[in-house]
């Protein structure tokens, strides 16, 4: 009996050849191991090593073997084990289960697992220590540091353990939250969290004091105390993340503010010039839509990433992309994704930068570590979609070693009608029921939207970095276009992105009118969350639909047949309220009004910034071949061709342009896709970015952008007046 199964690569996996050769080091071994939270008798072993591994070129560790098969690699003396804290998205785990249940469903029903990596290493422990900072990530993941003969001790006995989430029994569902304090106090929950009956803070809300102070006004003016899920609730809604306070606030004499006038504005007059339906929907939805021909709409939605890519670059990455594919699947009556787009913008990977969150504590990430991580989160997340990434771009700059900047882009593609209708006008009735379908919810990424609002510090929250699963959304999005949309089966449908079903349903109901949902029917990854961490928890792969009645387990059963968990949590209602109870407890009460336009508008000023003046430099001699060596080994002029091809781009047929160009197979400025297959028209894409530009002229480094990015399209050969530039 045992409850791990390991599985060794018999050649040098391209990993460890990698690692061997970034830290000068022959003795390196990797395996690939998963724990289970039951012992396998030597059939299931048996059974389920073949399912997960290949037997020409892998070998399964056993208790017999497993000396005999390690010590012909090398004299190991160190092993650095790798896996996910208890909660944190396992995706091979969950994949290598629905492996094993597909595949044994009536002997093996009820199980966990987990996955792990294990490094077996030859060297000082000094040196180990410092490999293993490289690999993991503390935030998300354990690392155990042993010697390799504590890890056969280990095999042979059985000690391998998986670790489950333990949380403590809920001690409340309601919590009155008294706001008739001082302003200092008042802050202090603005910024750390409300604060628990053991004296600890949730994390922050990323409200200001006068917002606090508004929130207090309006349960005085009803007489009562707002409860922990009210606050909660507004703090997200409010949060910068998704009200963008600081684009619609009044500054200088611009009234209406900057995104009005200057965003939306000019859009809107551009519109009124060209006297066509070029632009199908802007600045209401998910994505932004535009005609492609006259039978399709194509959108597009671009997000950033940057925060949450700082505290776990694979997370925040993978969160980013599937996320703006959520957003594509989510405009009108669901688009389907069509090809992903990035942009980085990074440290240099080979520095060592001495970074701190706070005074010589708490270290930034090192910069390789989070270039690769972002790097493969979008690989990951677009790969296993089936999208195509055919378009992107990286530039290096030490101004980004403190924060890096992450961009991922969706374009999408939808009928411009669906059973007679016009497929971007959605809008959820009185009366359809609130269905959430997708992954369960747990605690990461509570706090997300309100974080992310702010400056990373060392109280940025644990619970705020969340993993997508790319497998289960995949699965998702194809019932939604494949089964669901074309019979027009749901009236409306967004996703749950930052701040949850908080979020998505609080959206939702502007268009029915207000909402009461029962919290105690969404499904969770474990017991023990509190009302207000389901309702705020942006845990991945979810989107909320509004449901007639009447086609409501149909929708189930749709759902329910591809593997796809689909579960009805409340109703849509005609009253502008915001209502949800748990277990019939009424634990949110809120005026629609209130919860989205109740917080105070910003008056802003500005100022010139203050520009140091450079004296001027003598110019030295210098040998003009020293100069060109030194440009040549610029990390912005190197071959991104190492990146390109880690991303697939030929997934569903349409590339056109492909982003390696030429005999020299150059990094291209734009790429071309054809979605259509009986239709010779093509979508360009391009990007342009001068973010060195940013510090002394951001006027001029937008227009640079814009400027950039058209011509790539133009030299691509895009038609001038019908395009689409990321």
């Amino acid at each position: 009996m045992t409850n791990t199964i390991q599985i060794l690569s018999i050649e040098k996996t391209g990993k460890e050849s990698s690692l061997q050769k970034e830290y000068n080091n022959k003795s390196i071994k990797i395996i690939d191991g998963y724990f289970f939270s039951t012992n396998l008798d030597d059939q299931k072993f048996t059974k389920i090593s073949k399912l997960i591994s290949n037997d020409v070129s892998q070998t399964i560790l056993t208790k017999k073997n497993v000396n005999k098969v390690l010590s012909s690699y090398s004299n190991f003396n160190w092993v650095v084990e790798i896996k996910f804290l208890p909660g944190v998205t396992d995706n091979i785990a969950t994949t290598v289960k629905e492996i094993i249940k597909d595949n044994l469903k009536s002997s093996f029903k009820s199980f966990e697992l987990g996955s792990t990596k294990i490094i077996l290493i030859k060297g000082r422990k000094e040196d180990i220590t410092n490999i293993s900072k490289n690999e993991a990530n503390p935030l998300i993941q354990t690392i155990k540091i042993y010697p390799f003969k504590k890890y056969l001790n280990n095999f042979k006995k059985n000690q391998f353990k998986i670790e489950k989430v333990k949380l403590p029994k809920k001690k409340y569902s309601k919590k009155e939250i008294n706001l008739n304090i001082s302003d200092h106090q008042l802050s202090l929950i603005g910024k750390l969290g409300i604060e628990e009956n053991d004296k600890s803070r949730r994390g922050t809300l990323g409200l200001d004091l006068e917002s606090l102070k508004a929130i207090r006004n309006y349960f005085s003016t009803i007489k009562r105390k707002p409860t922990d899920v009210e606050i909660e609730t507004l703090a997200q809604t409010w949060s910068e993340h998704c009200k963008h306070k600081i684009f619609s606030a009044k500054i200088d004499d611009i009234h209406e503010g900057i995104f009005k006038k200057y965003i939306k504005g000019a859009t809107e007059k551009i519109i009124q010039l060209r006297k066509d339906n070029f632009c199908v929907s802007l600045f209401t939805d998910n994505a932004g839509g535009i005609e492609f021909n006259k039978d399709w709409i194509i959108c597009h939605k671009v997000e950033t990433h940057n925060t949450p890519s700082a505290l776990d670059p694979f997370g925040g990455a993978i969160t980013g992309i599937v996320g703006v594919n959520r957003d594509c699947l989510g405009f009108g009556k669901g688009a389907k994704p069509i090809a992903n787009t990035y942009a980085y913008y990074l440290a240099d990977p080979n520095k060592k930068y001495q970074l701190y969150r706070q005074k010589n504590k708490d270290p930034m990430l090192p910069a390789n570590f989070i270039a690769k991580g972002i790097i493969s989160g979008v690989r990951v997340g677009g790969n296993c979609s089936g999208i195509p990434t055919p378009q992107g771009n990286v530039y290096f700059d030490d101004r980004f070693a403190g924060k890096p900047l992450v961009f991922c882009g969706t374009v999408g593609i939808i009928p411009k009608k669906i059973k007679g209708k016009l497929s971007h006008k959605k809008k959820a009735n009185p009366g359809d029921i609130i269905l959430m379908a997708g992954g369960r919810v747990g605690k990461d990424g509570i706090h997300g939207a309100t974080f992310s609002s702010e400056e990373l510090d060392p109280n940025s929250p644990v619970s705020a970095v969340q993993i997508g699963d790319p497998i289960t959304q995949k699965k998702m999005s194809d019932v939604i276009i494949r089964e669901l949309r074309d019979e027009n089966l749901y009236s409306s449908i967004t996703d749950n992105g930052a701040g949850g079903l908080s979020s998505s349903i609080g959206e939702m109901a502007k268009e029915s009118g207000g909402f009461i949902v029962n919290l105690e029917k969404v499904p969770l990854k474990y017991n023990g969350l509190y009302p207000w961490e389901i309702w705020v928890s942006e845990s991945q792969e979810r989107m909320t639909l509004a449901v007639p009645p009447a086609n409501a387990e149909k929708v189930i059963k749709r759902f329910n047949a591809r593997g796809v968990e689909a579960t009805i949590i409340g109703k849509f209602i005609k009253k502008e309220k915001a209502i949800v109870k748990y277990n019939k407890t009424e634990i949110l009460n809120l005026d629609m009004e209130f919860l989205h336009e109740g917080y105070p508008k910003l008056n802003l000023k500005t100022s010139f910034p203050k520009i140091k003046k450079e004296k001027k430099k003598i110019i030295k001699k210098s040998i003009l071949i020293d100069k060109l060596h030194k440009l040549l080994s610029s990390s912005n002029i190197v071959s991104k061709e190492f990146i390109a091809t880690q991303y697939d781009h030929e997934v569903q047929g349409t590339s056109i342009i492909k982003p390696l160009q030429g005999e020299g197979r150059v990094f291209g400025n734009a790429t071309a896709i054809k979605p259509i297959f009986d239709d010779e028209k093509s979508i360009a894409l391009s990007q342009a970015a001068y973010p060195q530009y940013a510090e002394t002229n951001p006027y001029d480094m937008a227009g640079c952008s814009i400027d950039t990015a058209y011509k790539n399209l133009i030299v691509s050969g895009a038609n001038s007046k019908k395009n689409c530039n990321s």
